[in-house]
C-alpha cells in the first residue's frame, strides 16, 4: 500500500477514535478535537509508529480510569470525563518531541525519540499509578504519612508497581513498533524515565500543588517534561 495512502488511513482512524472517546463521554468535545489535532501532528511529523504509541497510552489511560469504577465513585474521585486540559497537560511534551523528532542542526542530525518515549512513559505511568493506586491507602511522598486516596503527591506500592508496568508496556510496544531497536533497552529506558517522571509528578504535587502554587495540569506537564529529559539523557 502506498505510504501516503496509509498515513491518510491512519488519520481517518484517528478521527474515528476521537469521535468514539467523545461519544463514550471519556473526553469532552474540545478535548476530543485537541486529541485529533495532536495526533495529526505526531502522525505527519513523526510517523505511524509514534501515533500508535500515543494511542496505546490513550487505551491504557481510559482502561485504568474505568477500573474499579464503583469504588472510585464511593470515594468521590471518579473522573468520568476528561477535558482539554488533561489532553494538553499529558500530551503536549510528547507532541513537541514528535514535531521536532528529526531535525538537522549545524550539520548534525538530532532526534528527540528519547524525549518522546520518556514523556509517553511518564504520562502512562502517572495515569495508571493514580487510577490503580487509589485501591490502596497511600502515603504522602514528602512526609510518608498515611493520607486519603487521591491526595495530591501521595504514592502507594500498588500504584507504583502499576505505573512501572504501564511504562514497561510502552517500552516493549515501542520495540514492536520499531521505534527502539532493542526490547530490553526499550523497556529499561521507559521504566527508568517513566518512574522518575512519575515520582517527580508526585513531588510537584506534594510540594507545589498542595500549597496552591500550581494546579494538576501544571503538575502533569512538569512530570512529562521530567520524563522526557531523562529519556533524552538515557538515549544520548
Amino acid at each position: 500500500m502506498d505510504g501516503t495512502l496509509t498515513i491518510w488511513i491512519f488519520a481517518l482512524i484517528l478521527v474515528v477514535v476521537g469521535f468514539i472517546v467523545y461519544y463514550r463521554k471519556s473526553l469532552d468535545l474540545l478535548g476530543s478535537v485537541f486529541l485529533i489535532f495532536m495526533g495529526v501532528v505526531i502522525l505527519f511529523k513523526a510517523g505511524i509508529s509514534w501515533l500508535i504509541l500515543i494511542l496505546i497510552f490513550l487505551f491504557l489511560s481510559l482502561y485504568s480510569s474505568r477500573y474499579a469504577k464503583e469504588y472510585k465513585q464511593k470515594l468521590g474521585i471518579y473522573e468520568k470525563k476528561r477535558t482539554t486540559k488533561n489532553v494538553v497537560s499529558n500530551g503536549l511534551v510528547a507532541v513537541i518531541m514528535a514535531a521536532f523528532g528529526g531535525i538537522v542542526f549545524n550539520g548534525h542530525y538530532i532526534t528527540f525519540v528519547g524525549g518522546f518515549i520518556g514523556a509517553v512513559a511518564t504520562a502512562t505511568a502517572d495515569t495508571v499509578a493514580s487510577e490503580i493506586g487509589v485501591l490502596q491507602r497511600p502515603r504522602l511522598l514528602t512526609t510518608f504519612r498515611t493520607v486519603e486516596p487521591g491526595t495530591d503527591g501521595a504514592v502507594s506500592a500498588l500504584g507504583t508497581s502499576a505505573g512501572i508496568l504501564g511504562a514497561g508496556i510502552i517500552g516493549f510496544t515501542s520495540f514492536i513498533l520499531g521505534i527502539l531497536p532493542n526490547p530490553f533497552f526499550a523497556v529499561q529506558i521507559t521504566i527508568i524515565a517513566g518512574t522518575i517522571g512519575c515520582f517527580m509528578d508526585s513531588v510537584f504535587g506534594a510540594v507545589l500543588e498542595r500549597r496552591g502554587l500550581i494546579n494538576n495540569e501544571h503538575v502533569n506537564l512538569l512530570g512529562t517534561l521530567s520524563g522526557a529529559i531523562v529519556g533524552i539523557i538515557l538515549i544520548s
